[in-house]
């Protein structure tokens, strides 16, 4: 079985790491009703998507 030679360096792997980081989701506002939503994704507030109601929403 294959087993490494020399061991990794913390700078060599750190380098491996550097693209893992998690990235803040991005809002946007529903042009609707101006609420932040997620892009791509249907208002949870008014329940519209692209201009099209999709959901049901219980607004009082």
């Amino acid at each position: 079985m294959a087993v490494p030679k020399r061991r990794t360096s913390s700078t060599k792997r750190n380098k491996r790491r550097a693209h893992d980081a998690l990235r803040p989701a991005s809002f946007i506002t529903c042009p609707s009703c101006s609420e932040p939503m997620l892009r791509h994704r249907a208002c949870a507030h008014c329940g519209e998507y692209r201009g099209r109601k999709v959901l049901d929403t219980a607004e009082a």
